[in-house]
């Protein structure tokens, strides 16, 4: 090999050494841009932001998947909820609004590696302003950090159904005796706990032909427990229905052609004699009006008027004529749905 050949074959030291500094940069550039990506998309603060984002989006699938917001039966335990608690709520088409205007007020680095991230947000009119602790799990690819929260986001509402097991919450009518023992099934008034996504506001109603509730908002917190109630009252569908039943009853007694027809609430006693066959007949039909009570809906005692017509003889003198007389009366009753959607009405 000649002189010109060997040198060819020769890497320069020179070469080498700006191959290993360009190496050394390469290296340095691709740490400062893992760097960045862990502070800023990896970031715990990113994180909180994306699961806020993913409920203002309307997407509770993701929101309720998020790392560390499931609860295990220890954690629902510690709550004092049963392991059967209801996650009928975490599903999207629920939410009546979700965050909006969320700002990072800010994120502090614990020595242990978990991060207290504070975000400022709006849920409709409301500003609110909220602590996540978050914690490191493992990496993405062994070096982008993930992230999961340490104490759930997720709110617990007791859901009170009162004067009817069932309540409309966004596009979802739940019923509350859907977990309850069979003893608790007839109860009037039903509470039961749900887990629901927060922060998030909930519009709770009902409305049927025969019940219906006015629209309440709860605002559900991150990690607290809140209350609702949901209270149906009778339409005026409910009342007719009512009042024709004992109307109904009401001409059942005026066809018992004696003084005091059974199991109804007029009648007459009279001295005289008795010529004809009594005749009834309902001048004023209580007026039905139902409000809620322990067990039922209720008509307080409601006063109505009957009219008697007979032909008498006095014992005194013999003298024949006929008794013409309206007969005050009352009537207080219990209504209630049965589970066949007719109406029970109960005399009191």
């Amino acid at each position: 090999m000649g002189k010109r050949d060997a040198a060819r074959g020769r890497i320069s030291p020179l070469a080498v050494i700006g191959w290993v500094g360009a190496g050394a940069l390469l290296g340095g550039a691709f740490l400062a841009a893992l760097g960045g990506l862990n502070q800023t998309v990896y970031g715990a603060s990113n994180f909180v932001e994306r699961y806020l984002s993913a409920i203002a989006d309307d997407d509770l699938a993701t929101a309720a998947t998020t790392p560390g917001v499931a609860l295990d039966a220890k954690a629902l335990e510690a709550l004092g909820l049963p392991t059967d608690v209801s996650t009928a709520m975490l599903r999207s088409g629920i939410v009546d609004a979700g965050p909006a205007d969320v700002r990072i007020v800010d994120d502090v680095a614990h020595d242990d590696g978990t991060h207290s991230v504070t975000v400022s947000y709006r849920i409709d009119t409301a500003i609110a302003e909220t602590t996540f602790e978050v914690k490191p799990i493992e990496p993405l690819y062994g070096v982008l950090n993930r992230w999961a929260f340490a104490e759930s986001p997720l709110a617990i509402i007791d859901v009170t159904a009162a004067h009817s097991p069932q309540f409309t919450v966004g596009d979802l009518t739940l019923d509350t005796r859907a977990t309850k023992p069979e003893d608790e099934l007839t109860n009037f008034t039903q509470t039961t706990p749900y887990l629901a996504i927060a922060p998030a506001a909930y519009e709770f109603e009902y409305d049927s032909q025969l019940l219906q509730a006015p629209h309440v908002i709860a605002v559900a917190e991150p990690g607290v427990r809140g209350a609702v109630t949901v209270d149906a009252q009778p339409t005026q569908a409910f009342v007719d229905r009512v009042q024709a039943q004992l109307d109904l009853y009401l001409a059942g007694c005026t066809e018992q052609q004696v003084l005091n027809p059974t199991d109804c609430p007029f009648g007459i006693d009279i001295d005289d004699r008795i010529l004809s066959d009594p005749v009834w007949s309902i001048v004023a039909s209580p007026t039905v009006t139902l409000t809620a009570g322990e067990a039922a809906f209720e008509m307080p005692p409601t006063a109505g008027t009957a009219h008697i017509s007979v032909e008498v003889q006095s014992l005194f003198d013999g003298e024949i004529s006929t008794l013409e007389e309206d007969r005050g009366f009352t009537v207080a009753l219990d209504a209630r749905i049965k589970p066949d959607g007719s109406i029970a009405v109960q005399l009191k």
